[in-house]
This record gives C-alpha cells, sequence and structure tokens, in this order.
C-alpha cells in the first residue's frame, strides 16, 4: 500500500469534495475561534448560528468538538466560560446526534469545571455550575433519548414517552426538578457575580455574564410546563401523601423560578433578547384538579436576531445601571472619598505599578522562552504535517476500499432474508444428516465388535496357512531334491514326473492365488483396525482432556479450600482482636470508674443503701458467669466482660455518692477507698479473662469485698435510723395537712388578685393579668385534685401494708418511704407558695414572666415526685394509683398551659413596647445599637453567674435533703 501511496505523496492531486470539504473545516474553526475569545463581550449570534449549520453539515457534532478542544479553556476563564455558552446552544439547536457525539465528552467538561471550580467566586463558581449543568443536561438526555435537544414535545409525545407505567412518570418528574435546580444554581452564581458598579447588564463585562440565561430560561420554561403537566397526572392516580415531598420540591423551585424572572425581565440587556411570560401569582393546587383546565402553557419568544451594528459603548467606568434591578439610584453626594483614603488609594497604585513592571519582566522572559518552544515545535508540526500528508493519501485508498465494502455490505444486508430461509433449511438437513451419521456411528461400533471376532478368527486362519505354506515349501524342496534324484537314477520315466511336475506347478499356481486373497482380506481388516484405532485415540484424546479438566477442578477446589482456611483464620484473628478490644473498653470502663470515685463533684451525689443493696445481686450473678466461662466462645467472654464493667462501675459509682450519705466522714472515706479496692480486684478478673486463665480466685476475692461494701452500706443505714423514725406519722401528717392548706390559701389568693386586677387594670395588662390567673387558678385545682387523690391511695397503702400493726408501726418500719413522701409534700407546699408569690408580683407589675414559668415547672416536678412516692407502695391494678395518674397528667396539663400563656403574654407585652425606629437618624441608631450591644454583654455575664449560683444551690440542697433536713 506504501508503493500506492507514493505518486500522490509526492504529486498530491485534491478533489473538488476535498477542497469544498477542507475549506468547510476552516470557516467553521474561524467562526468558533470568532466566538469563543477571549474578550470579555457577549457571543456573537452569527458565529453561533454558523457552528449550529455546521452540525448539520456534518450531521453530528464531531467537527465541532475537534476544534473546540484545540482552544485554550483550561488557561483563560472567558474562552471556558464562552465555550459552555456555545456548547449548550448547540446541544440545543443543533442536529440531533450532537447530543450522542456530545456523551463522550462530559469528561472534558467535568475537568474544566473541577479546574475553574477551585476558583471561589467570580467565573470560577460561574463555569463550575455551568459544567454541571450542561453534564445534568447530557445524562437527561441519555435517560430520556426522545427528547430533543430544545426539549419541545407535543402533548401526545408527551404521554408516549413515559408509557402506561406511572412509575416512569414519577421518575421523570425527579430527573426534571434534578434538571431545573442546575438551572437557579447558575444563574444564583451569575447574578451573584455582579458588581453593579462595574459589570451591570449595559456593559460588556456584564453581557457576558448574562448572555447563558438565555438558552437557560428556555430549559426552564419547558422543563416548568411538563412538570406542572406530570405533576396534575401524578395526583390523578396516587395517593396525595405519596407525593407531599415532590408538591414542597416543585413550591420551592416555583418561588426561586419566579423571582429569577421579575429580575431577568427587569434588565434592560434583555428587553429585546427575549420575552419572558410571567409565572402565576400563586402556584398550581395539585390537590384541585380542577385547576389543571384553568392552566395555560406560556412560550418563552426570542425574536430573529436583526442584522448586527457596530455599538460604540463607552468605558466601562463611566457606565450607569439604569434599570430597577437594584432597586435604588445612587446618590453622588454618598460617594464622597476622604483625604486619607485618597492618599491611600495613590499608595497601592504605586505598589501595583511596582509589581506591574516586575511582572512585565517576567512575562517578557517567558514570551522569549516560549518563542523559542513555539519554533522547535513548528519544525515538529512540519515534519508531522508532511507524514500527515502520506497517511491521509493512503487513508483516502482505505476510504475507498471501506465505502466499496459498504456497498457490497448493502447489497448483501438485502439478500440476507432469503439466506436466512437457505440456512434455516440447511441448518434442517443438517441436523437430519447428524441423526443419521449418529446412527450409523452406533451401527458400525456394533459392526467393530463383530469384525473385531472374525479378525481374530482371521488371524488364527492367516497364522495355520503360513504354517502349512513353510510346510509346502519344505516339501517342494523334498521334491526337487527328489526329482533330481529321480533325473539321475531314472532317466526313463522322464516324462511321467514332467506331467506330475506340471500338475505340482498347477497346484503352485492355485496356492500362490488362495495366499493372495488371504494376504487381501488380511490388508482389508488391518485398515479396519487403523480405523477403529483412530476411533480410540480419539476416545483416549477426549478422556485425557477430561482428566485435564478433572485435575484443575481439584486444583480450583484445593485453592477455594486453601482460601477458605486463610479466611476462617482471619475472622479468628478478627474475633479475637474484638474480644481483646472488648475486654480493654470493658478496662477502661472500670478504670473510669474508680478514677470518679476520687472527682470532688460526685461529692454532691446520694444513694440510698437500699439502692446499693438493690444492686449486689446483679453484679454477684456478673462475677459467678465467669466462672464456667468457655474462652472458644467469643460472645460469651464479650458479654461476660460488658455485663461486669457496667454493673460493677455502676455499684462502685453509686457506692461513692452512699458514702456522702454517711455522717460520720472517716467511715465515708474507707467505705469509698472500699469501693476503690473492689474495682482494683474487678480490674484483676478482666485481666485474667484477657489472658484466657481460670478466674475462679479473683471471683472469689471480688465477691467477698462486694459483700464488705454491701455491708458497710448497711451499717450507714442503721446509723441513719434514729429517733427520727419514731415521728415519722406524725411528721408525715403534719406536712400533708400544711400543704393541703397552702395549696388552698393560694387558691383564694388567686381569686382576690384576679378580682383586684379587674377593679383596677384595663386594656393589655387586665388581658395579661386574666389570662394568667385563670391558668394558675386550674393549675391549683388540679393539685388540690391531685393531693386528695394522693391522700385516698396513701390510705390504702397503710391499711394494705399494716397487717396486725399500727400505722405508726408501719411507717416506722417503712421509714423512707415516709422520707420520699414527706419530703414531696414539703415541695408540693413550697412551690404553691412560689407561685402565689410569683403571680402577686406579676400582677403589681414587680415581679418576671419568668418566675411564674420556673414556679409552675417546680410544682410540676413536686408532684411528680409525690406521684413516684405513692406508687412505689401500691398495687399496680389500683383504682387509686389509677385515679392519681390521671390527677398527675391534670397536673402536667396544667403546668403546660401556664408555660403556653406565658410565652403568649410576653409576645403581647414586647408587641406592646416594640421599638419604633421609623425617627431614629443614623447616629441615634447607632449609639442604641451600641447600648444594646452592651446591655446583651451584662445579660450574658449575669446569666452565666446566676447559673454557677444555680448549681451551687442544687449541691447544697441536694445535700441538705440527704442529711434528712427536709426542703
Amino acid at each position: 500500500m506504501a508503493s500506492l501511496s507514493l505518486p500522490r505523496v509526492l504529486h498530491p492531486r485534491k478533489t473538488s469534495l476535498e477542497v469544498e470539504r477542507e475549506s468547510f473545516e476552516k470557516s467553521q474553526s474561524q467562526a468558533l475561534q470568532k466566538a469563543i475569545n477571549n474578550v470579555e463581550a457577549p457571543v456573537k449570534e452569527k458565529h453561533v448560528r454558523s457552528a449550529i449549520i455546521g452540525t448539520y453539515q456534518t450531521q453530528g457534532a464531531k467537527l465541532y468538538w475537534s476544534i473546540v478542544q484545540r482552544l485554550h479553556a483550561m488557561d483563560d476563564r472567558i474562552i471556558a466560560w464562552k465555550l459552555c455558552h456555545v456548547t449548550h446552544k448547540v446541544l440545543r439547536e443543533g442536529h440531533p446526534l450532537c447530543l450522542v457525539h456530545s456523551q463522550r465528552h462530559i469528561q472534558d467538561l467535568d475537568e474544566i469545571g473541577k479546574l475553574w471550580g477551585h476558583l471561589k467566586e467570580g467565573y470560577g463558581t460561574m463555569i463550575r455550575k455551568y459544567t454541571i449543568l450542561l453534564i445534568a443536561k447530557l445524562d437527561f438526555h441519555k435517560r430520556n433519548p426522545r427528547f430533543p435537544g430544545h426539549l419541545g414535545v407535543t402533548p401526545d409525545e408527551l404521554d408516549s414517552i413515559a408509557g402506561s407505567d406511572i412509575n416512569n412518570y414519577f421518575q421523570m418528574t425527579v430527573e426534571m426538578f434534578d434538571y431545573i435546580d442546575n438551572i437557579l444554581e447558575l444563574q444564583t452564581a451569575i447574578f451573584g457575580s455582579l458588581n453593579m458598579a462595574r459589570s451591570n447588564s449595559m456593559t460588556n463585562a456584564g453581557q457576558c455574564r448574562l448572555a447563558p440565561l438565555i438558552p437557560c430560561i428556555q430549559d426552564a420554561s419547558k422543563l416548568y410546563d411538563y412538570c406542572v403537566k406530570i405533576m396534575f397526572k401524578l395526583h390523578g392516580t396516587l395517593q396525595p401523601d405519596i407525593l407531599q415531598g415532590h408538591r414542597d420540591r416543585f413550591l420551592k423551585q416555583f418561588k426561586t423560578l419566579k423571582q429569577f424572572y421579575q429580575a431577568t425581565s427587569n434588565l434592560q440587556y434583555f428587553k429585546d433578547l427575549i420575552a419572558i411570560p410571567p409565572l402565576p401569582d400563586s402556584p398550581p393546587n395539585f390537590l384541585i384538579m380542577s385547576d389543571f383546565g384553568t392552566y395555560v402553557t406560556q412560550e418563552v419568544v426570542v425574536p430573529e436576531p436583526e442584522p448586527e451594528e457596530e455599538v460604540v459603548v463607552a468605558p466601562e467606568g463611566n457606565l450607569i445601571d439604569t434599570t430597577d434591578s437594584a432597586g435604588f439610584v445612587e446618590n453622588p453626594n454618598q460617594i464622597s472619598i476622604s483625604l486619607a483614603a485618597h492618599q491611600e488609594m495613590l499608595n497601592e497604585k504605586e505598589y501595583l505599578k511596582q509589581q506591574c513592571e516586575r511582572l512585565r519582566l517576567e512575562v517578557d522572559k517567558v514570551l522569549t522562552e516560549s518563542k523559542r518552544k513555539t519554533l522547535s515545535l513548528e519544525n515538529k508540526m512540519a515534519n508531522i504535517e508532511t507524514e500527515l500528508a502520506k497517511k491521509e493519501s493512503e487513508l483516502v485508498q482505505e476510504r475507498q476500499v471501506k465505502e466499496d465494502l459498504l456497498n457490497q455490505s448493502f447489497a448483501v444486508a438485502q439478500s440476507q432474508d432469503s439466506e436466512q430461509k437457505a440456512k434455516e433449511d440447511k441448518f434442517n438437513q443438517l441436523r437430519n444428516w447428524y441423526v443419521k451419521l449418529r446412527n450409523e456411528h452406533i451401527t458400525k461400533l456394533n459392526e467393530k465388535s463383530e469384525v473385531d471376532k472374525k479378525l481374530s478368527t482371521t488371524i488364527k486362519s492367516l497364522e495355520a496357512l503360513e504354517q502349512g505354506k513353510e510346510d509346502m515349501e519344505a516339501r517342494i524342496k523334498e521334491l526337487q531334491q527328489e526329482l533330481q534324484n529321480l533325473q539321475l537314477k531314472e532317466n526313463q520315466s522322464l516324462q511321467v514326473q514332467n506331467e506330475e511336475l506340471e500338475t505340482l506347478r498347477k497346484d503352485k499356481e492355485l496356492f500362490n492365488m488362495e495366499t493372495e486373497i488371504l494376504r487381501k482380506s488380511v490388508a482389508d481388516a488391518s485398515k479396519e483396525i487403523d480405523k477403529v484405532e483412530l476411533e480410540l485415540n480419539s476416545a483416549l484424546q477426549e478422556k485425557s482432556e477430561l482428566k485435564i479438566k478433572s485435575e484443575e477442578l481439584q486444583y480450583k477446589l484445593l485453592d477455594c479450600e486453601k482460601q477458605l482456611d486463610s479466611m476462617k483464620k482471619e475472622i479468628d484473628q478478627q474475633m479475637k482482636k474484638l474480644v481483646q478490644e472488648a475486654l480493654k473498653n470493658s478496662r477502661d470502663i472500670m478504670a473510669h470508674a474508680i478514677d470518679e470515685i476520687d472527682n470532688p463533684a460526685l461529692t454532691a451525689l446520694s444513694c440510698s443503701p437500699d439502692y446499693l443493696r438493690s444492686l449486689t445481686n446483679g453484679c454477684l450473678d456478673a462475677l459467678q458467669s465467669t466462672l464456667d466461662l468457655s474462652y472458644a466462645d467469643h460472645s460469651a467472654v464479650v458479654v461476660a466482660a460488658s455485663k461486669i464493667s457496667h454493673r460493677l462501675a455502676t455499684f462502685i459509682v453509686q457506692g461513692r455518692a452512699t458514702c456522702n450519705t454517711s455522717p460520720d466522714i472517716n467511715f465515708g472515706e474507707k467505705m469509698a477507698e472500699e469501693c476503690k479496692k473492689l474495682g482494683g480486684i474487678v480490674l484483676e478478673v478482666i485481666k485474667t479473662m484477657k489472658e484466657e486463665q481460670g478466674t475462679d480466685k479473683t471471683v472469689k476475692e471480688a465477691i467477698e469485698k462486694l459483700e464488705e461494701v454491701a455491708a458497710l452500706a448497711e451499717s450507714i443505714n442503721l446509723s441513719l435510723l434514729g429517733e427520727k423514725a419514731e415521728s415519722h406519722a406524725e411528721m408525715l401528717e403534719s406536712e400533708m395537712i400544711a400543704m393541703d392548706k397552702a395549696i388552698e390559701e393560694a387558691a383564694n389568693r388567686i381569686q382576690d388578685m384576679l378580682a383586684k386586677s379587674k377593679a383596677a387594670d384595663s386594656g393589655i395588662k387586665l388581658e395579661v393579668n386574666e389570662k394568667i390567673l385563670d391558668t394558675c387558678t386550674t393549675l391549683m385545682h388540679a393539685i388540690r385534685v391531685l393531693v386528695q387523690k394522693s391522700k385516698l391511695l396513701q390510705s390504702e397503702i397503710v391499711a394494705q401494708g399494716r397487717g396486725t400493726a399500727s400505722a405508726k408501726e408501719f411507717y416506722k418500719r417503712n421509714h423512707q418511704w415516709t422520707d420520699g413522701f414527706i419530703s414531696a409534700a414539703k415541695a408540693v407546699a413550697v412551690a404553691a407558695k412560689f407561685l402565689l408569690t410569683a403571680a402577686d408580683k406579676v400582677v403589681s407589675s414587680s415581679g418576671k414572666l419568668e418566675q411564674l414559668v420556673v414556679a409552675s415547672q417546680e410544682i410540676s416536678a413536686s408532684t411528680a415526685q409525690l406521684v413516684v412516692a405513692s406508687r412505689v407502695k401500691a398495687d399496680r391494678n389500683s383504682g387509686n394509683l389509677k385515679q392519681l395518674t390521671q390527677a398527675s397528667k391534670g397536673v402536667t396539663s396544667a403546668t403546660g398551659l401556664v408555660v403556653a400563656t406565658v410565652k403568649d403574654c410576653s409576645q403581647l407585652i414586647d408587641e406592646a413596647e416594640e421599638l419604633d425606629v421609623s425617627n431614629l437618624t443614623l447616629h441615634q441608631a447607632k449609639r442604641l445599637e451600641m447600648d444594646s450591644r452592651v446591655r446583651v454583654l451584662e445579660l450574658e455575664k449575669e446569666l452565666e453567674q446566676e447559673r454557677y449560683r444555680l448549681a451551687a444551690l442544687r449541691r447544697h440542697h441536694y445535700q441538705l435533703a440527704g442529711e434528712g433536713d427536709g426542703i
């Protein structure tokens, strides 16, 4: 082929088609280079139109991409921005195959977007958003190939695209929503990058950024129309709850699209370029199908471009955007510059000049180096072009051969149907022949066995004949010898002997004939044997192949077994590692619990000895579970270690809290030390488990130490009992009476305050007082009901639990429960008094609404304590307990009503006292702002101090409660 292409290289002769092709490619390259340049101005429509027409002439976008890939989109941001714009126009208005040919260039667009996306503002963000939009458009058309590039389809075509499956409509809506989101993100980036002082809509820089919004609006209009139609169709088929997400997303996009259209319509640049239909004031209601009848599809109109004229544009520094998009006109009096700022600008300008001079020198060096490299590259390009001319001449011949082959393939394709039928007939014949041959093969195999038998018989006959031949030859020799003797002895009987000799010769010939026949039959038998041997060899070969396959399968099986063994070992190692990590975690938990014993913050906590005693059984079970533990069972080891660490850690911490209740400080410190020792022994137990050794000895020590700590706690419990237990009954009765009396007095006082407020106040103050006092009255009524139910349940508990003993003995025996009940009653009485005081201060305008919230929440907590104290000894099926629980819910509801009323009243007061800033000057507003910030800092400091004070009061309260001094 090289010899054929040599004349073409030496004497290139281009045909008219080649010349026309080169001219067309050159014109396309020039149009695209003019459209996609580094000048910050909008792309001219005539150049884009030339590129679009070129896609129809080339039946696709292959030429377009081959040209734009040579542009410096990775070096200049303006070129990259215009490349995205022109590509969007080509995908919309170009040949339908442009969408197919552009699929392979998605990676190129993504690389451009990622490169310029590192610039977090300006063109960098816009280019990244635009490439994401183009990739989303190509993906949408790849999944929905029946949509053209301009997205324009009729309602019937839209129905046929989705078909009869409602799931297709559902998925198509999601894809369209994603498409619209990308458009809205791009327009947000464009409008966010505009600086109204420099890049407004009437400057080349602003128009360069705004021009791509025209195809975006065209796409968004079509997608919005399709979304509305499909949403109505979905709501006519599916339940509204299923489409709640679709409706929320549509509503969000509707609001953003409306703002987008309004902002674009207000710009003077778009007045003559595109007619944008306004969206309705309210979005369609998809739950009302009748709204679909009133929906009208609005088309975006793009007028035909007029012949371009040269427009003289004033310097950008003197341009002013006269549109209303900013919503205001700058006042020249407000943009004066102070002398100091002016001097600073001059200094900065001088510094920038120096930097520019330095950069110019560096650029000159780079340009010199670049020219040198360019010359070398041009020489290489000349050599490459020479080789390319050779290759093109060969390519022309290859194309000719390819066209001939295509013509032949078309002819072959036309006769494909007839050949298909012939192939089917031939296949049927071959199948019949195969069946026939198979039957004959079976017959031949049967005949072969018979031939083998005949062959063995024939071989034996042949051996007998060979033996007879040898005997005959020996006999002939003897006769010849006798003949010679007879010739010598009997000359007379020569004639007789000659006759006998002739007879013998005839017999010999007959014998030779028989021998030849036998040899032929032996040859035929040998051929049959060779044929059988060939078949036998083929069978042996198949057997060897099967044996090889079997060995391969055995090797694979061995590999699988090895992999399985390795996986088992790896899993076993991971399980052991997991067990070690679990044991380490359990050890850390115990170590943390031991460290918490010395934590000063725990001195404010308290725990009853009875509760600590109740934890002992769980700790004993956890420790004894390790005695018969099998370390091969990893899950059992992890469970046992976790159970020991959590239960013993809880026991140690609660033991430290129990120490705080001891009246003897030294005894409490001793018990804390015993808790530490218990923790150390438990750590040894976990260490023994980690080393997979027996835990009998360490567990026994831990159990003994656990019993010692429990015994110490019991001694604290006995020391706390004193003369106080003797008077539990009287104290409980007096506290219940005091609580009832306090609630009664609070309710009466609230009614008096309400009457006084109605007589003295009016307006918002009267409304606020009435609401607050009414909710407080409701809360006190709910508390009174709760107290009554609590008394009934208390009487029932005493009646059921005392047996033959007296009530006093019952309270004495259950002194801890009685103490809790007395504490709860005191808390309710104190909280009621606090609520009464807070309400009085609020009505008299000397208090704060927050005091009511705190008082109501304290009442709710105190009543909850009373309910819990009653529930401890009560029967679960008791009717009084159910009534008490219901009354507790009523108190909670009333408390929530008080909190809600306080918030509403606070809003009323805030609205009444709203700051009037309409008459404030700039100086006054700034001064008030500074005062407000100072006040905020003061309040934050007071809040922090008050929180510290609250924490200290709570610690003191818990300490008093632990010592039994009451509230």
